[in-house]
């Protein structure tokens, strides 16, 4: 299955891109009561870089290993290693609007386990993917606007 969503913000590109290379973003821009923690990661995600982190879904912790792959000044990938779906793939794309406005392009390629609780995890995650995807757009307009 494939899930887009696209913004813009009032930032240039790079910082944009600044922004979503460092690995504090994601939980700054996920929404409550989700809990994200960070268990291992470069403080600058790179090519190659893996980040390891626990989401909280209430009382439930679900683990995620995410290897950063096809970096550059205009997006990157993130690829699920090991976690709760069966293959998950993340584009983040950053265009430039103008010299102040970056057009921001989600695309996630998943598909789901086929097991009888991840299988459920999965897809109660991927129902919420409209709302995750707001509230992160929101927010990084919040952080970034201006700069």
């Amino acid at each position: 299955m494939i899930f887009r969503h696209s913004f813009t913000v009032a930032a240039a590109i790079q910082a944009v891109a600044d922004f979503h290379a460092a690995s504090t973003s994601m939980a700054d821009i996920t929404p409550p009561p989700i809990i994200v923690k960070t268990r291992h990661a470069p403080a600058r995600l790179a090519e190659g870089d893996e980040m390891e982190f626990t989401m909280w879904l209430g009382p439930l912790p679900v683990h995620w290993l995410a290897s950063i792959e096809q970096v550059s000044p205009v997006g990157f990938t993130d690829r699920q290693v090991r976690g709760p779906f069966k293959c998950w793939q993340h584009r983040h794309s950053f265009i430039a609007v103008d010299d102040h406005t970056t057009r921001v392009d989600d695309e996630v390629t998943y598909s789901i386990r086929r097991h009888p609780w991840w299988g459920l995890v999965g897809l109660g995650m991927a129902l919420g993917l409209p709302v995750l995807f707001a509230f992160r757009s929101w927010k990084t307009k919040k952080l970034l606007n201006g700069r």
